[in-house]
């Protein structure tokens, strides 16, 4: 990925030109003769609140012209990205757990495992059924074609774009409903489909599509995972008076 204008997404080759330290000018685009990259000169507060905006400009600053994979460890961020990820992931399924009132003091070891294995199915599984459906998706629905570096590109905007989970972080501090959880995942959406466009330069309406397909089918493999267990459950505690009877009945 080169650098874009963030007008119009045009590949230029500099943004800018420096003549002496604190003394540069910034580049035109060719094609739509507007400032390349303008956020060069602005606050990151600035930034940060045209990225909560749902702003493709600054998604274009952020995705082309701050991260580049010519000029950083493509790979070494890519991989501490997910990780992030990941741990924001099994941090929210321990905030569900906790507000149905299973406090970890109080829960045997046996509950204990079980937790644990369905916040891995959860965070892994979840998430490897998220990103099939997601890149499944892009490839079929707005007709991408994805080779190795363009689909690191693209989970590397994907997972940039899931900055909202940061305000899980507020959630160790304060109280808050378990319906935040809700509005955290929904600004995550629609973030991921504004990266999506200013990425595959597709129409917002198919993006959104795309994200809200992969975001459904996690949560339908997710809930249908705990069905099953609950299932198996209840028919494991269903047989046990039966045979409790019969060893009665023996003695």
């Amino acid at each position: 990925m080169g650098y874009r204008c963030i007008q119009c997404g045009f590949n230029i080759k500099t943004l800018y030109l420096q003549y002496s330290p604190g003394n540069i000018r910034l580049m035109k685009c060719e094609n739509c003769k507007a400032v390349a990259d303008e956020y060069i000169e602005c606050e990151i507060t600035i930034i940060i609140i045209d990225l909560i905006l749902h702003k493709p400009k600054a998604y274009r600053h952020l995705l082309y012209n701050v991260i580049n994979q010519e000029t950083l460890k493509f790979q070494g961020l890519l991989w501490k990205l997910a990780a992030i990820f990941l741990l924001f992931d099994a941090y929210r399924y321990l905030i569900l757990e906790s507000s149905k009132g299973k406090s970890s003091s109080s829960m045997s070891y046996s509950s204990l495992v079980s937790t644990c294995c369905k916040m891995m199915m959860d965070v892994f599984v979840g998430n490897f059924m998220f990103l099939l459906t997601f890149f499944f998706m892009v490839k079929i629905f707005l007709h991408i074609s994805l080779g190795v570096s363009r689909c690191n590109g693209i989970l590397l905007g994907l997972l940039i774009s899931c900055y909202f989970k940061i305000f899980l972080i507020a959630m160790m501090v304060w109280e808050f409903p378990s319906s935040v959880m809700f509005i955290i995942e929904l600004f995550c959406l629609s973030s991921n489909a504004v990266a999506l466009k200013v990425m595959t330069e597709s129409s917002m309406s198919r993006c959104v599509w795309t994200c809200f397909s992969a975001y459904a089918i996690k949560f339908f493999f997710i809930q249908a995972h705990e069905l099953v267990l609950l299932w198996k459950f209840m028919q494991g505690w269903s047989q046990m008076p039966f045979t409790l009877s019969l060893k009665s009945t023996f003695i």
